[in-house]
């Protein structure tokens, strides 16, 4: 299931920010056009078997759409595997299911749609209700953090930042709290450090390239969805 919604939210993240999501209802080659068949639209298989190239034009696709099918189907395994048949795994779905549209999006577009944002929202706000240890304190001063911290440096770098970053870290901030809002703000720029310096080193960018930060930071959220309270109880004991 994982896999196929994968496929699906390929769609919605590069459909969304256009305005073409319920104008277009058939996918197509966006090279050559040609409508494609259903024998090109299996997740991952059909990736394979077409050797990463479109049948009518021979472009190469873009091999993001195969990874996110693939991750979504992990991500969605390991949900279950987590945290069982709880209130949690729907928590955790729902927010790997956000996760990967951004991802598309922003990779496609360097945009986080408002839309988005406020579609997931009150779903996982709903589920957020049902989970017995929320401490809705914390979550309110993880909102208000995100948003003077990445304010502080949207002003200061004047531009580093969008304000797509500043309401996506804001979401979490309420999703996690504010310790763990902490851990995901660290992480997503260790992330961001890594990778970017791979891509600086094999000369696939430039020190002004703009690239998308939004894909850093679901990394750093599914990171703190799966093994936050683990890390943070681990660097409290060691500290003691």
């Amino acid at each position: 299931y994982g896999i196929v919604l994968g496929s699906f939210y390929n769609v919605v993240g590069l459909r969304v920010p256009n305005g073409t999501f319920l104008k277009e209802k058939q996918s197509y080659c966006y090279t050559c056009q040609r409508t494609l068949s259903w024998k090109e639209l299996i997740p991952v298989y059909s990736f394979a078997a077409q050797k990463g190239k479109c049948r009518g034009c021979g472009e190469s696709i873009s091999f993001i759409y195969p990874l996110i099918e693939l991750l979504t189907g992990i991500l969605f395994v390991a949900s279950y595997m987590m945290f069982g048949l709880t209130i949690q795994t729907a928590f955790s779905l729902v927010v790997v299911s956000m996760i990967m549209i951004i991802t598309v999006s922003d990779i496609a577009y360097q945009k986080i749609p408002n839309k988005l944002l406020l579609i997931f929202l009150p779903i996982l706000f709903i589920l957020k209700c049902f989970i017995p240890e929320t401490d809705w304190l914390s979550s309110l001063i993880g909102a208000g953090l995100a948003f003077l911290l990445l304010a502080v440096i949207i002003f200061g770098t004047k531009g580093g930042m969008g304000m797509g970053d500043l309401k996506y870290f804001m979401l979490f901030g309420f999703l996690f709290g504010w310790s763990q809002f902490f851990l995901l703000f660290f992480l997503s720029t260790i992330y961001g450090a890594l990778i970017n310096g791979l891509l600086l080193a094999g000369g696939k960018v430039t020190r002004k390239t703009k690239v998308p930060f939004g894909p850093y930071i679901g990394a750093a959220a599914l990171t703190v969805l799966f093994f936050g309270p683990a890390i943070l109880e681990w660097y409290w004991s060691f500290y003691r």
